[in-house]
């Protein structure tokens, strides 16, 4: 792998989401991951919501938290699953007497990977949601966008003129689904563009921690695994060194890619989990007082991989 140059522009953007713990190993893996990557001071951190409203309260309990803590701006995720629209407004009404000023607006899933069911006193969609956010008050409000299409979408052109409604409703920015293959988000962001969105389209990076997770992430959103990054990983004994190199190596090859086709912002899926990103932003040369050179012990760990 060819060590990665420093680049005149300044460093991109990056953020983090992490998931509300729910037992006392799960907290303290969340905290270290959150102080870890605090210090490459992120543009946000933003916690998710569990399907159905399942995790309403741990979500809102770590996002007190972890401001707290980490001092940096947090972003909820709001769902219409499972809650009525007057809790809905009142949820939103307290992050922002909290100080919350962003959140993530998803119209959210049923339990067990069954298909949404509207609560009968809630919304039906994330264009709902995000009036209703900006009714409450004038939050930056991010949305999902699907490089690949929402697994419900009835076709690629609907599931576009849908992430436009959600942005015209009042959304600042879409956060992608995760990809693996660079040309997907980038015909994607094209097409975006013929058809004048031009919010910000920011690229949601997954780092394989374990493969067969993530083939099975990929399989339950609609996001396809090409065969190529799996035979990267054929013969690397899980959970290694080399495996992290591995993974560390492919995600960068893509974050590079796509910060030379002009992408200045990046969302990385963390799991709560911090040694990945934290060896790709390091490795990149990207964070707090990065002088956008990258870490030369990091490139060199990285050659032996043989990506390009």
């Amino acid at each position: 792998m060819a060590t990665p140059r420093a680049d005149p522009r300044p460093p991109p953007g990056v953020s983090f989401e992490v998931f509300p713990p729910s037992e006392p190993l799960a907290a303290r893996r969340l905290w270290d991951t959150a102080t870890r990557l605090g210090a490459l001071e992120p543009r946000f951190f933003s916690v998710t919501y569990g399907a159905a409203g399942s995790s309403l309260e741990r979500t809102r309990q770590c996002v007190v938290e972890l401001m707290s803590r980490s001092g940096l701006p947090v972003a909820p995720h709001l769902s219409c699953a499972g809650v009525d629209r007057e809790s809905l407004r009142e949820l939103v009404r307290a992050y922002w007497d909290h100080g919350v000023r962003r959140v993530v607006a998803l119209r959210g899933d049923g339990l067990n990977g069954d298909r949404f069911v509207p609560h009968p006193r809630g919304l039906v969609s994330a264009i709902e949601l995000v009036e209703l956010i900006r009714a409450v008050a004038p939050f930056d409000i991010s949305v999902a966008a699907y490089p690949e299409s929402h697994p419900e979408a009835a076709s690629g052109a609907a599931d576009l003129e849908h992430l436009q409604r959600k942005l015209e409703a009042g959304a600042s920015r879409a956060l992608t689904q995760f990809f693996f293959d660079a040309e997907v988000y980038l015909r994607f962001r094209d097409r975006c563009a013929a058809r004048g969105i031009r919010q910000p389209i920011v690229p949601g990076i997954l780092p394989i921690n374990d493969l067969a997770q993530t083939a099975r992430f990929a399989r339950r959103c609609g996001a396809s695994l090409p065969a190529w990054v799996a035979e990267r990983f054929v013969g690397v004994e899980a959970d290694s060194p080399a495996y992290r190199e591995v993974a560390t190596a492919t995600a960068i090859a893509l974050l590079e890619r796509l910060w030379r086709e002009g992408v200045g912002d990046f969302h990385l899926y963390t799991l709560n989990r911090a040694e990945l990103p934290w060896a790709i932003c390091t490795a990149l040369g990207w964070g707090a007082g990065s002088t956008n050179q990258p870490d030369a012990s990091v490139a060199r760990n990285l050659a032996s991989t043989g990506f390009s």
